[in-house]
């Protein structure tokens, strides 16, 4: 039995005084990038790298490179446009390095049968990049169709991701691509959503590990009365499959989220996310699962959004933590412009938590606003991050936060 506990939620809003600073602006030049939906990763020079789903020769979407210019201000530079022969198109997920520095990410159509497919970008002599399509998915009621997510690594270079929907019920799967001999890679579909009422459905948010090499993630839908959303566990078995537990559903009783995006680790074992919508003015929670020592893990609900007019609401996206433990995340929509927040919640005593607002997106055309991505910390202390829509040619912008 899952138990949801209300002892420390908090809708207070504080606002911090915090420096934004657009470091640039898509959609510049007909072959530039439009729309950045996901994420930002940095490499150990402190390049920048995502993905944008428009723009680019065929506007089917780009990879781009941040690189920090000598003198300041950064240089912009596209590795890769989507489109074309079988390649991928409209990649709404995030990236991911290897140890070598190669890049991984996916796209949700295309392919050599339009359902999208898993690519990697291999740097080349300058700034020339290679794409190769490491798997393309098939409508054949056994692959996976459309993956939203960023992937993730293992120890041992395998890959694992999630597709919206296709597999054995229509539903999504959980997939591994695994390399081989030769520099192929072979997918396994490790589990498949079903719609029996009581199993997720439509994960479109990024997987992650625990210590004993289990995966936890989220799904959209719950295919039942409620269809709302799930936490989950997969854990692999002593013959080679991989055995699923639901660790919450998300249910519409006017306190709960709906909805969930992706969950993080604390150091603790707890695991933590955002919902888009639902709680008591239905613009998004965050939470806290706790696992139990039988087994069980208990919701709590830290931050309901929505609780003033001026406080952010409908977060798309995860969070990050500081070495404090504060909590660091961007909502689409609310703030005092209605253009999205970025903003940081910092447990104070008693369990309880605050909110600070560390940016107000304005639609002004020059900042960018409606951040759909999660932030990112760089070597250098501050907060990095997209927004799909705004800036200087109104398709998006990276931007910087600064204490």
């Amino acid at each position: 039995m899952v138990i949801i506990s209300l002892a420390v939620l908090l809708t207070s809003v504080h606002v911090s005084a915090q420096t934004e600073t657009v470091l640039y602006n898509f959609g510049d030049g007909i072959a530039q990038g439009v729309g950045p939906f996901a994420g930002l990763i940095s490499d150990a020079a402190g390049n920048l790298y995502g993905t944008t789903i428009n723009g680019g020769y065929y506007d089917e979407g780009t990879v781009f490179e941040l690189r920090p210019a000598v003198g300041g201000g950064w240089t912009q530079h596209i590795l890769h446009t989507f489109g074309g022969t079988e390649d991928g198109t409209y990649p709404y997920a995030g990236l991911v390095l290897d140890a070598f520095g190669n890049l991984y990410g996916a796209t949700i159509y295309g392919g050599a049968y339009a359902q999208g497919t898993v690519f990697e970008l291999t740097r080349q002599t300058g700034q020339t990049w290679t794409e190769k399509i490491l798997h393309a998915f098939n409508k054949n009621r056994a692959d996976g169709q459309q993956p939203w997510a960023s992937l993730i690594f293992d120890s041992s270079g395998n890959l694992y991701g999630t597709t919206y929907a296709g597999g054995a019920y229509n539903s999504g799967i959980v997939f591994k691509l695994i390399p081989t001999v030769g520099g192929g890679w072979t997918e396994r579909v490790i589990y498949a959503f079903n719609k029996n009422g009581r199993d997720g459905v439509n994960p479109t948010a990024n997987l992650i590990f625990d210590t004993s090499g289990n995966l936890y993630g989220t799904t959209h839908g719950q295919n039942s009365h409620y269809n709302f959303g799930t936490v989950f566990e997969l854990m692999p078995t002593a013959t080679g499959g991989w055995s699923e537990k639901t660790l919450h559903t998300f249910k519409y009783d006017g306190t709960d989220g709906l909805y969930p995006q992706a969950v993080i680790f604390d150091a603790s074992g707890n695991l933590y996310g955002m919902t888009t919508y639902g709680g008591a003015y239905d613009g998004g929670v965050v939470f806290e699962l706790i696992p139990g020592t039988s087994g069980a893990w208990t919701e709590q609900l830290l931050y309901t959004f929505g609780g003033v007019s001026s406080d952010g609401i409908n977060p798309w996206a995860g969070l990050v933590f500081d070495a404090s433990g504060n909590l660091y995340g961007t909502t689409f929509y609310g703030g005092s412009g209605g253009n999205g927040t970025a903003f940081k919640l910092m447990p104070v005593a008693g369990g309880s938590w605050t909110e600070t607002i560390l940016h107000n997106f304005i639609n002004n055309r020059i900042d960018g606003w409606g951040p759909y991505c999660n932030l990112i910390f760089r070597s250098d202390g501050n907060l990095y991050g997209t927004t799909s829509y705004g800036g200087g040619f109104l398709a998006g912008t990276v931007f910087e936060i600064t204490p």
